[in-house]
């Protein structure tokens, strides 16, 4: 037994119709994927599928502002390391304890800082014994 179409109710929605026609229009046609599999259907669920995707595509991360701030240490010493000048290492790790001093004061978000200024003797120390015999 077949059923029957109320009355009163269309057969295409008007919704329906609009993408009936954009297809045929051609529309669709140069999207981004069309005819492709839908990537990650083999994975388990994620309810946040969609925003890794998007962070992924747009090469964007985030960290929580602790796991931040560990990131940015390490790239300040590595960065004092690599200084033109003491001076200038000095300046990077004086910058970098001031954040972690600040974060030590009120913590931030995530997981335990766990960290301690740098010392900044021994950082300046480290720069002129990599850099003897170079002008400073």
């Amino acid at each position: 037994m077949t059923e029957r179409k109320p009355p009163g109710i269309s057969t295409e929605s008007w919704v329906d119709r609009q993408i009936r026609e954009a297809e045929q229009r051609g529309d669709f046609a140069d999207l981004p994927g069309a005819g492709k599999p839908l990537s990650g259907l083999d994975q388990p669920y994620d309810e946040l599928w969609w925003l890794r995707e998007k962070m992924a595509r747009e090469q964007l991360s985030f960290l929580p502002p602790s796991l931040a701030l560990r990131r940015e240490a390490e790239e300040a010493l590595a960065a004092a390391k690599s200084a033109r000048g003491a001076d200038e290492a000095r300046r990077i790790i004086e910058d970098i304890n001031d954040k972690i001093r600040e974060a030590i004061r009120h913590p931030p978000d995530g997981p335990p800082l766990n960290m301690a200024p740098f010392d900044t003797e021994r950082v300046v120390r480290e720069w002129r014994a990599q850099h003897a015999g170079r002008t400073a």
